[in-house]
C-alpha cells in the first residue's frame, strides 16, 4: 500500500464526520437529531447543502483509492469479496452526495450504503478471521451484531433517522480504522 493511500483511508471518514459536523453547525437552528436524518442536512434546495454533500462524494473517493492500495494485501477471497462488498458501499456514499434528499434514488442509495458498508465489513471481517486474525474476526462479528441491535433499537425509540445512522457510520468507521491500524501495525 502507498502512503498516500494510507493516508486516504486516515482522513477520508474524518471528512465525512468534519462535513457532517459543519452541516449540523450550520444547520442547528433547526436540525435534531432525535427528529432528523443526517441527509436532512444536504436536502435540494436547502442552502449550503453542498457542505454535507461534497464531503460525503471525496470521502467516498479517497475511500475508494485507499480501497486499491488495500486488495493487493488481502490473502484469501472471504477477505476480497468482503472488501468489494463494502467499495460497493463506498460507491453508494458518493451517490448520496450526488442525489440527495429531495431526488427519487436517494432513499435507494442511503439504504445501499448502509448495507452493502455493513456486510462488507462483515464479510471481509470473517475472511480476516479464517486468514488467522481471531481477534479482528471477533471484534468484527461483536462490532456487527452491536450495530444491528443498536440501530434497530433506535429506528423505535427516534422520530427521524439519525441516530441509527450515526450508529452504523460509527460501527462502519470504527471498524475501518481497526483494520487500518491492525494492518499498518503488522506492516511494521
Amino acid at each position: 500500500m502507498r502512503k498516500s493511500q494510507f493516508w486516504a483511508g486516515v482522513t477520508s471518514p474524518l471528512i465525512a464526520l468534519s462535513g457532517i459536523g459543519a452541516a449540523i453547525q450550520i444547520n442547528h437552528s433547526w436540525w435534531r437529531i432525535t427528529e432528523n436524518a443526517i441527509s436532512d442536512l444536504g436536502r435540494v434546495g436547502l442552502p449550503n447543502n453542498w457542505v454535507l454533500n461534497v464531503s460525503l462524494i471525496l470521502t467516498a473517493l479517497l475511500g475508494g483509492y485507499y480501497v486499491t492500495g488495500l486488495f493487493p494485501i488481502l490473502k484469501n477471497g472471504l477477505e476480497k469479496a468482503g472488501v468489494t462488498v463494502f467499495s460497493l458501499g463506498l460507491v453508494f456514499l458518493a451517490l448520496i452526495g450526488l442525489f440527495p434528499e429531495g431526488t427519487s434514488p436517494h432513499y435507494t442509495v442511503s439504504w445501499g450504503f448502509f448495507i452493502f458498508a455493513s456486510l462488507g465489513y462483515l464479510i471481509a471481517g470473517i475472511g480476516f478471521w479464517i486468514e488467522g486474525h481471531r481477534n479482528i474476526g471477533i471484534f468484527t462479528v461483536s462490532l456487527f451484531v452491536v450495530e444491528v441491535v443498536l440501530a434497530k433499537w433506535a429506528f423505535g425509540a427516534f422520530q427521524g433517522v439519525a441516530i441509527p445512522e450515526f450508529i452504523g457510520v460509527f460501527a462502519i468507521g470504527t471498524w475501518h480504522y481497526s483494520v487500518l491500524f491492525t494492518l499498518f501495525k503488522n506492516d511494521q
